[in-house]
């Protein structure tokens, strides 16, 4: 099989390589999926990088999610999905699904409805996900008010229709005019603008104004301390991306004195903790969801001959989507 295979973690795109691999046999529990779509996200980006949280033995084959078609199983629970179309996530020290042929767990893999188009299935676990379990934060806090930056992202747009549908007041921070004008036609009633002169006056007063206890950040950098510094006294920064490639900068005194807190937030730890009430809502309603409530923007596709164009292309204005690898084109 051809597959993308990442030999060295400098994380540009020279460090991928395409490779003629064996196709992959699946052991007991796993599946053997044809790769239909798998998604190139910020997160993927991170791995290439060697910056994430895992690293994997080189050379290795990136993607943490995607779609396609099961054609093997390795038990007999796993042969009732042959031939049915799924959503893939992929486990630590394995490869990835930026390849024509992938094996996953069991446990990591859900049918999609067949209304659900390919590249919306492929994004079936890292942001939906992620917002399912960024908002369950909210509803256990009982947090009267949410503040997230990089609102116009495919997640933060997940989490803006989780807060209407909830009717939760939500501050949400992007970095254009554009990206304002999109959220607002979303139904966003709160809406800053980071790149203007009185962008953090402005934050500091919707937070006070709506009673923000909690703060959701997918940048790092500057933009931590300025979430953490805009709430009222007692609030927490959930920081769960680092967009900026930056660490986080913040005044050690709102944590002293105005008993404020920053916490992290990864997925993986999320699901980790078992099937609990929440997790197992997720599993079950998310698939419904996916091109919905869960919607992931689509920008365009790709071979994967065309890596280097790909990773090009999805490193610039991610508001305009999500960009595919399609190894079957």
């Amino acid at each position: 099989m051809r597959a993308l295979c990442l030999t060295d973690y400098h994380g540009g795109p020279g460090s991928l390589r395409l490779m003629e691999r064996p196709v992959p046999k699946p052991s007991a529990g796993q599946l053997l999926v044809r790769v239909t779509a798998a998604p190139i996200h910020p997160a993927d980006r991170t791995f290439m990088q060697g910056r994430y949280g895992v690293r994997k033995p080189l050379p290795v084959v990136p993607g943490f999610e995607g779609s396609g078609t099961v054609v093997a199983a390795g038990s007999l629970a796993g042969r009732l999905l042959v031939g049915r179309r799924v959503g893939v996530s992929t486990a630590a020290g394995v490869d990835g699904t930026w390849a024509e042929y992938v094996v996953v767990p069991l446990a990591h893999c859900l049918p999609l409805l067949p209304r659900t188009s390919d590249e919306q299935g492929a994004c079936l676990f890292v942001n939906p996900f992620s917002a399912w379990a960024l908002m369950e934060m909210a509803r256990k806090g009982k947090h009267p008010a949410l503040v997230q930056s990089a609102a116009a992202s495919a997640l933060g747009r997940m989490v803006l229709k989780r807060a209407l549908k909830e009717r939760i007041p939500l501050v949400n921070i992007v970095r254009r005019a554009g990206q304002e004008e999109l959220l607002r036609g979303l139904g966003a009633e709160h809406v800053v603008n980071s790149s203007e002169p009185e962008f953090e006056e402005r934050l500091r007063l919707l937070c006070h104004e709506l009673g923000v206890t909690l703060g959701f950040d997918a940048v790092a950098g500057a933009m931590t301390g300025q979430i953490l510094q805009a709430l009222p006294e007692g609030g927490t920064v959930v920081v769960y991306g680092e967009l900026s490639g930056e660490e986080c900068r913040l005044s050690a005194g709102e944590l002293v004195f105005r008993r404020k807190k920053v916490e992290g937030f990864w997925l993986s730890t999320w699901l980790s903790q078992g099937l609990g009430k929440a997790q197992l809502r997720a599993l079950v309603d998310i698939p419904w969801m996916a091109g919905k409530d869960f919607e992931t923007p689509v920008r365009a596709g790709f071979p994967l001959e065309s890596a280097e164009e790909a990773l090009r292309l999805a490193a610039s204005d991610m508001t305009e989507g999500k960009v595919f690898f399609n190894p079957k084109l």
